[in-house]
């Protein structure tokens, strides 16, 4: 009987544009920026180095239509590699890179097979006694049951499963090809290769149901070690299954507890203690890149909400003490708390207007007239932005999040907390 192995990966986003690094330079940016090749280099290395039969890509190679011919080209480079080491690649497009949303296309090597969105297809690999069934999309939003139609397994050989899907809406991501664990079960497959979750997780063993996760994570919820995953087969049975990391930039979230500081200094001190114990954890030489958190109760909490530019750029020049390309730090966020309550005294038209603010979060008159003066900035703020139509690329910051859903009361909650950190400053 045959042993080989194969490697399955999925949400690639090639190129995905990130958002955030305009006019920003350097060694750390130009890695963030170039991530996604990078760790698709690294894939194809693992494969050749390993002697895979084959990679399955299970949908989102690419983040949508191409800018140009490079991101194609580069693709096809890649897949020239496999295919002078004598790998073969089944690609599977999902709702990113379906059908209607890629115009460009160029002619791939006679290594890579892509299945067909009009009905499934089953590839059959003689040499190695295998299988493998999927069906593309031919639009991003397939809302019909495609694992449904899939074929029966091809009996005495290795059946392997190729979709993408939302199976339930997992992870918050919208619920694309659904269906249920049970009806994957039931078709007999020996693997479910699956795509579209970026969170990797092994939902069934024996037979396999695996969701690999994206290869690279590109900002701060796709955080911790991503990679794809290495099976090996003997005699239809499984006898290796682990996950090579692939990333080379690491996304987390660095907590720095400003508890008990007195001085913004003393809190800057902490980001970089912070700092240095998350770069030192890192494994594999990825780049560290993270939001700083500052929590805890303190008596420099207004100063350090008035200070966020000042903080954000000190945290990055404490990354940059560590070396070109060992961290950066993609956000500052303040979620301390005063070390005390403390009366202030606003003066009359500051304390009205404060006053106006905290009743405003319960008022449903007044939030209806803050509404209409602030209707006009958050539609602009929504054009600005030109947020993706799927949920996975949400902007994760809180007063955004609060402007993009048009959430009146939070928006007025942050305006009172930031005029009293104001006030208070100004009064000392």
């Amino acid at each position: 009987m045959a042993s080989f192995s194969f490697i399955h990966t999925a949400d690639i986003h090639l190129d995905s544009p990130l958002r955030g690094l305009e006019g920003m330079e350097g060694p750390a940016v130009e890695r963030i920026r170039t991530a996604t090749r990078k760790a698709f280099e690294n894939l194809i290395d693992e494969a050749i180095e390993r002697k895979v039969a084959f990679i399955v890509i299970a949908g989102d190679l690419y983040d949508g239509d191409w800018r140009d011919y490079q991101t194609g080209l580069f693709f096809v480079r890649q897949m020239g590699r496999l295919a002078s080491e004598g790998i073969q690649a089944f690609i599977l497009y999902g709702n990113h890179d379906a059908e209607s949303q890629i115009t460009k296309k160029l002619t791939l090597p006679d290594n890579v097979r892509v299945f067909p969105a009009k009905r499934p297809e089953t590839f059959r690999l003689e040499n190695i006694n295998a299988a493998l069934h999927g069906r593309g999309y031919s639009s991003r939003d397939i809302t019909e049951n495609l694992a449904a139609s899939y074929p029966e397994p091809v009996h005495g050989a290795f059946n392997i499963g190729v979709l993408h899907t939302g199976m339930g809406g997992m992870d918050g991501h919208a619920n694309y090809a659904p269906c249920v664990l049970g009806e994957l079960l039931a078709k007999g497959y020996d693997y479910w290769a699956l795509g579209h979750v970026h969170q990797g997780r092994v939902i069934n063993e024996n037979p396999h149901v695996v969701f690999p996760g994206n290869l690279q994570g590109r900002h701060i919820r796709e955080t911790g070690p991503k990679g794809a995953y290495l099976v090996t087969v003997e005699d239809n049975v499984i006898t290796g299954f682990s996950l090579i990391h692939t990333d080379v930039v690491r996304w987390e979230v660095v907590n720095v507890d400003a508890a008990g500081c007195e001085h913004i200094e003393e809190a800057a001190e902490r980001v970089g203690a912070a700092l240095e114990d998350a770069i030192s954890s890192r494994t594999g030489g990825c780049m560290l890149a993270c939001r700083v958190e500052l929590t805890g109760s303190t008596k420099i909490h207004d100063g350090l909400l008035l200070s966020g530019n000042h903080i954000l750029a000190e945290a990055r020049a404490l990354a940059l003490g560590f070396g070109d390309e060992a961290a950066w730090i993609e956000r500052v966020v303040v979620s301390t708390k005063p070390a005390r309550a403390e009366q202030t005294d606003t003066g009359e038209f500051f304390g009205d207007l404060y006053d106006i603010l905290g009743e405003a979060t319960e008022n449903d008159e007044l939030q209806k007239l803050l509404k209409t003066d602030l209707s006009e900035i958050v539609s602009r703020i929504k054009t600005d932005l030109k947020l993706a139509a799927d949920r996975e690329n949400y902007i994760d910051d809180a007063v955004l999040c609060a402007a993009l859903q048009s959430d009146y009361p939070a928006l007025i909650g942050y305006t009172q907390e930031y005029l009293k950190a104001l006030l208070k400053t100004t009064e000392d």
